[in-house]
This record gives C-alpha cells, structure tokens and sequence, in this order.
C-alpha cells in the first residue's frame, strides 16, 4: 500500500556516496506510487531540479555554509558539526510524512527507521595520520569536543528511531560498542546496469586506485616504487600528497565521469584499495562490477564485499599489501576471476537492496494502517 515517505540525506551534492542509499529508495518508491519528500541540508540546485524531474519531492534546507565552495569532505564536516554541536540543520525541522527514514548523521529528528553509515568522530580518528598537518593540529585541538558531540549525537538520534539498520556488519559493530541495537544489516545498493564490464579484452596495462580521505597514500607511494604503472581518480585534491601527483608512474585524473570510470575499471588489471577507515566499501564492489578483481584488506566493511582469493585478495599489512601487489603485476592471475567477480556484483544490485526495504516498508504500512 502506498504511503508517504520522507527520506532524510546527508549533504546532496551529488547521488554518489553516502546519499546513493537514500536516493535509489528514493526513486524506486516514487516509480511505486509512493509520495517521497527528500529531506536534506543541503542540496545543489543541479540534483534539486534532477530529483524533481524523477517525481520525488526534494526539501532542501538550504544551511548556510561557511566552507560552501571547497572540498565536500570539508562541506560535510561543517554541516556535521552544525548539527553536533548546535542542533543547527533539524532546528524547527518538522515532518508529516507516514514514514521517516533517517539516511543521515547530520540531523536529528524522531524517524521510523535510522540508518547507519559510520560514525564520523571514529572515522576522522583512523584518518588523522594521513591528514595533511594543518587539520591534524585543529583535529587535535577539537577531538575531545568531536568525541563527545558524536557520541551524544548518536544516543541521541537512536532515542528518537524506532529501529537502526546498519550499512555493514563492521558499521553495526561500532555503533552496538555505543549502545545501539542493530535490527539488521542491509548493504548500500549498486547499478549493475551501469557498473559493467566496457570490454571483452582489457588492456591490463595499468592498476587503477581511488585517492580520498581514506586513502593510505604511503602505500600507494611503495607499490609505484616497484614500478607498478597506476592510474588514479579522485576529487579530495586537499588530502594528496603531492609527491603522488609528480611520481613517474602515476597518473592522477582527477574526477571522472561514470562512463570513464566504468571503462577505468574494465580495462585495470586489478583496482587496489588501501584504506584507513571504510565502513562498506563502494570502490571495491564497482570495481567488481565492472569484472576487475581487488587488492585491499581483510578488515572492516571491504572484507565482506571482496571474497579472499575469489574477487580479489584480503591482506593483513601493508608490508603484504606492497608484496601481493608486485606479485600481481609481475605475475598476473587468473582471468576467470573476472567472470567470477561480476556474479559477487550481483548480490548487491540495487533491484536486492529495494526488495530488501520493500519488505520492511511493507510491514511499517501496515502498522500504520493500523
């Protein structure tokens, strides 16, 4: 039965990332008849008319942003602290719809249903050691006051939701270590119409990286030190190094578009994926949408989207992780592997991840009915 539905998103500044949960249950609720309102503290004029366009009604609550025109990591912790340290974005914030969700960490408000994506004060302390110095000294200065709002924030939030679904197993674990009880865990969505093998024959001429917050640029530093060719993409230029950007045998492309990204993937002989902090792993299952296995750890949320030595390979260190990648480069793999990596693809299509919601939503329906 159809109802109306208000899905609440981080920052929109784009559909990628941390809002691509929101907004593919978004659309697919609208395509159902539902009334959707799409909630959030910011949203681009761009992805607004695109929203409206696809029949979902966007509530931009247009925040006003010191950091506005800068890197959207920075935008994204500026509208996190707004809400961490002042309730500034759910101030006066009221909502009729049947149904909340609540896909963000950046508002507060009584929702039917939270969703889990990562805590950003555990997040920033994995990524301290690769910040570039100046945030480490205003981090250091901050980190007690980020520590405790996060911690309240989340209590917070979770008193006012009726469930918390998680986004990864790892992602539940942190936040039951605060108090939360995880109802299930349901895995962000991939296009696998979109994200798909570009080519019969890749080249394999070349490794292909994603450089982020999250990126353990060292590592990147002694794979291509051994003479691995890499190619890489990315839009957080703040956080790279720059003696990555002059090395001979990388070549950093900047931000791509979805259909150069999709061929980058296709065409790589594998993607690695070295990470301080990933409470799922997007990078990692593009790439093996596209068939192209990866290179990255056994740990947190990447460790339960690659198949160790079936999709790719979990590495323990980045001693290992150096090694294996050489290793690879020299020695090659399987090529079956890449069929085999577009099958594990497919257990997180995004016609999966709405079946799984639809079953949820179903049951809240007609709780409301009643």
């Amino acid at each position: 039965m159809a109802s109306d539905v208000a899905l609440i998103s981080d920052i929109v500044l784009d559909l990628d990332g941390s809002v691509k949960p929101a907004w593919c249950l978004a659309e697919a609720l609208a395509a159902k008849g539902f009334k959707v309102v799409f909630v959030s503290p910011f949203i681009s004029r761009g992805i607004e008319g695109y929203i409206c366009e696809c029949g979902v009604i966007p509530m931009n609550l247009d925040v006003k942003l010191i950091v506005r025109n800068i890197d959207p990591s920075l935008i994204w912790l500026e509208v996190w602290m707004r809400e961490a340290f002042l309730r500034l974005n759910s101030i006066n914030l009221k909502l009729n719809s049947n149904i909340i969700i609540n896909f963000s960490h950046t508002i507060s408000i009584d929702s039917s249903i939270w969703y889990l994506q990562g805590a950003p004060s555990i997040a920033l302390k994995d990524i301290k050691p690769y910040m570039p110095l100046r945030f480490k000294l205003i981090y250091d200065t901050i980190k007690p006051l980020i520590d405790y709002s996060d911690r309240k924030l989340v209590e917070e939030i979770y008193e006012k939701s009726a469930i918390a679904i998680a986004n990864s197993k790892f992602c539940a674990s942190m936040y039951s270590r605060w108090g939360v009880k995880i109802h299930s865990v349901i895995y962000p969505p991939i296009d696998i119409d979109v994200f798909h093998p570009s080519t019969s024959k890749p080249s394999s001429d070349y490794v292909l990286a994603y450089f982020g917050k999250e990126t353990k640029f060292d590592v990147i530093r002694k794979v291509a030190d051994q003479g691995v060719r890499i190619k890489a993409f990315g839009s957080k230029m703040f956080m790279i190094p720059k003696y990555l950007l002059r090395h001979p045998n990388i070549e950093f492309l900047g931000r791509v578009s979805t259909e150069r990204l999709v061929d980058l993937y296709s065409n790589a002989l594998y993607t690695i994926f070295p990470f301080t902090h990933e409470p799922f792993g997007y990078i990692p299952l593009e790439s093996m949408a596209c068939g192209t296995p990866v290179l990255t750890y056994g740990v947190q949320g990447p460790s339960e989207v690659v198949v160790d030595e079936v999709t790719g390979w979990l590495i323990e260190d980045d001693r290992e992780f150096v090694d294996k990648a050489v290793e690879l480069w020299v020695d090659g793999y399987d090529p079956t592997i890449r069929r085999v990596c577009r099958d594990r693809a497919y257990k997180f299509d995004r016609a999966r991840y709405v079946e799984e919601w639809m079953g949820i939503l179903d049951k809240l329906c007609e709780s409301a009915v009643r």
